[in-house]
């Protein structure tokens, strides 16, 4: 039965080499161990093993996994990747150093009036719908420059780039398409002037090397660091 420890080195070898076929540093990209459903103790396992960031798609379930882990507080990044309704912007604020999430300026609105001072601003992403798919959150393509430029402008927020759910291919080639997509708008979007934009979210078990191939600065990986789901 493979570890989580063992599971990481595997993940670890897979990205080494998508770099190295990419001609990319790895250092360039950031592994984010996705742990929604896996219990802190498998967190904690992982921290262990030297892995630092952590992505939650639940955020009562990410909240109760924050305090068990207080003791690591320090030495974890914690980053939201699931859905963000308005009701929850306050605790978010309060607890996590990412969210990839953000669809709707309203959204981004609350968690700048509601991260507080004493923290450093609250790293965000805009989750676009690259593959237009109409069961899938996030902006149309169309409508991420202008949802760019007004969360940039809120305080206490830092926008860092773009993130997607591309709807899944059968092979490289195939999978390649939609994070193209996503890597030419965050390019437009430095051109126009969002030149801190530094973040490619993009990339998860089953396509990360095709993300790498396109640029991807952070790949979202659950499934294949910590085994099936509870």
């Amino acid at each position: 039965m493979q570890t989580i420890t063992s599971r990481l080195g595997t993940v670890r070898t897979r990205l080494d080499q998508a770099c190295q076929q990419a001609g990319r540093p790895v250092a360039d990209v950031q592994l984010l161990a996705v742990s929604k459903t896996q219990p802190a103790d498998a967190v904690r396992a992982a921290h262990a093993a030297g892995q630092c960031a952590f992505g939650e798609n639940y955020v009562q379930e990410a909240l109760d996994k924050i305090a068990a882990l207080a003791d690591l507080r320090a030495q974890l990044s914690w980053h939201l990747i699931g859905p963000l309704q308005s009701n929850k912007t306050r605790v978010v604020a309060e607890a996590f150093d990412w969210v990839h999430s953000i669809d709707r300026l309203k959204v981004a609105e609350r968690l700048a009036e509601q991260r507080p001072a004493h923290l450093p601003p609250l790293n965000v992403c805009l989750q676009v719908n690259i593959s237009a798919e109409a069961s899938k959150s996030g902006v149309a393509a169309a409508d991420v420059a202008a949802l760019a430029r007004a969360v940039d402008a809120l305080p206490r927020l830092r926008l860092r780039g773009l993130m997607a759910i591309p709807e899944p291919a059968a092979d490289l080639a195939a999978q390649r398409i939609p994070h193209r997509a996503l890597r030419e708008l965050f390019e437009q979007l430095r051109a126009s002037g969002l030149s801190r934009l530094d973040t490619l979210s993009m990339g998860m078990s089953a396509d990360l090397e095709a993300a790498v191939q396109e640029g991807a600065t952070v790949v979202r990986v659950g499934t294949a660091v910590f085994g099936g789901r509870a």
